[in-house]
């Protein structure tokens, strides 16, 4: 990373810890979970570009993707291996804590159950954290993980995902906050206990549930 990329990633981390401190974006309501947008959030029509200011190249004969810690199988695939998988879609909405809404994004890739049944957790995992090519790490709850609906991603609307999206294979966990979804997906572990992520030591919601608000500790 050079000089001028290190500054912006220090003050927009710097400005979401802030954000943090301060509530930004808390709307105080409460609500049920079936209500499709939640509180707080407004729709989008396209895909918002979110970053800390660095997105990693990482072409497809490089990419590897690999699963350690508390599991019977680990792996180390590569695009070809990855693409040899059997392969979900769904439709599904996203929610960003910065307060975006997308509905109805179609993405494609290997379900979290299809790589469950791979790896085999040993009894004990109960959490996991997802780690990506720029470093960042997100924690998640094995039963979060295990959700119908959650993908490693490679396509978004019929096209590969975009390297300022993610690409080429981000996380998608559509039920919580879009920063628990890791970009530019490379290495997961499997643990017993948690070990909350880059935005949960920064003042962020461990859980991160949209419908309950979540965003930050201590809300």
């Amino acid at each position: 990373m050079n000089d001028d990329a290190a500054d912006v990633n220090a003050k927009l981390i710097a400005a979401k810890e802030r954000w943090a401190a301060e509530g930004r974006h808390q709307s105080g309501e409460t609500q049920p979970k079936r209500r499709r947008l939640p509180h707080g959030q407004h729709l989008t029509d396209g895909w918002p570009v979110l970053d800390l200011g660095v997105q990693p190249h990482v072409p497809l004969k490089d990419w590897r993707f690999t699963v350690s810690g508390l599991v019977d199988n680990p792996i180390d695939w590569g695009w070809e291996d990855f693409q040899a998988q059997p392969q979900t879609e769904i439709v599904t909405d996203i929610h960003c804590v910065t307060t975006w809404t997308m509905y109805d994004s179609r993405f494609a890739g290997v379900s979290a159950r299809h790589l469950l049944s791979v790896v085999k957790p040993k009894p004990e995992a109960r959490f996991l954290v997802c780690k990506s090519y720029d470093s960042y790490t997100t924690n998640l709850p094995l039963e979060r993980f295990a959700d119908a609906d959650v993908l490693i991603a490679h396509s978004w609307n019929g096209k590969p995902i975009l390297r300022e999206h993610g690409g080429p294979v981000r996380a998608i966990v559509p039920k919580l906050y879009f920063w628990k979804s890791a970009k530019w997906l490379r290495h997961i572990t499997f643990l017993e206990h948690d070990a909350p992520g880059f935005w949960e030591v920064r003042g962020y919601h461990n859980e991160a549930d949209p419908w309950k608000e979540e965003r930050y500790s201590g809300e």
